[in-house]
């Protein structure tokens, strides 16, 4: 299997098996990396978006050390009352540590009807 393949059925299982607190102030998150996280921080739904019922992704472009902390992230797209919720948990993401630095894509799914 290539590693693409590999990674997506690992995020694709993580998700399915990962807590994700029972209420829909929160959102799903789904990494697309080379390297597997070790724990994620979920992103809590802003109330501001609450009160505007908005929904949508937002991609972050995260940067990971070979110790794999985060060293940083960025906005990709998405809407920007959610941005800040999904920059503060990627930010606090641990990943599994590697040879050299990484970069990658984690779309964080914001729906407040979950």
């Amino acid at each position: 299997m290539s590693s693409r393949v590999t990674w997506a059925v690992s995020a694709l299982l993580a998700l399915a098996f990962a807590p994700l607190g029972g209420h829909a102030q929160q959102a799903q998150a789904q990494e697309e990396s080379s390297r597997k996280a070790k724990s994620k921080v979920q992103a809590i739904y802003p109330e501001l978006a609450r009160k505007m019922n908005l929904s949508g992704t937002v991609k972050v472009e995260v940067v990971v050390l070979p110790n794999g902390t985060v060293k940083g992230a960025r906005v990709m797209g998405g809407h920007p009352v959610l941005a800040n919720a999904a920059l503060d948990a990627v930010k606090r993401w641990r990943f599994e540590p590697a040879a050299m630095e990484s970069t990658g894509i984690v779309d964080f799914k914001f729906d407040p009807r979950q």
